[in-house]
C-alpha cells in the first residue's frame, strides 16, 4: 500500500506545481499588461499636450499675423 500511497502524493504534487505555474504565469500576464497599458496611457498623454502646445502656438500665430491690405482695383 505504500508505494500506491507514494504515487498518490506525487500525482498530488505534480498537480499542485501545474496550478502554481499556471498562477505565475497569470501573475506575470497581467503585469506584462498593465504595463503596457501604463505605457500607452503615458504616451497619448504625451502626444495630446504636445498637440496643445502646437495648437496654441498656431492659435497665436493667426493672431498676430495681420491680414493685408490689398491694393486691388476699387470695383465699379
Amino acid at each position: 500500500m505504500l508505494p500506491n500511497h507514494s504515487k498518490e502524493r506525487d500525482q498530488a504534487e505534480a498537480r499542485f506545481k501545474k496550478a502554481q505555474k499556471a498562477t505565475q504565469d497569470a501573475n506575470e500576464a497581467r503585469a506584462h499588461y498593465e504595463s503596457e497599458a501604463r505605457a500607452v496611457r503615458e504616451k497619448t498623454a504625451r502626444l495630446k499636450a504636445l498637440r496643445l502646445a502646437k495648437e496654441a502656438i498656431d492659435a497665436e500665430t493667426r493672431v498676430d499675423k495681420k491680414p493685408i491690405a490689398s491694393k486691388a482695383m476699387p470695383s465699379i
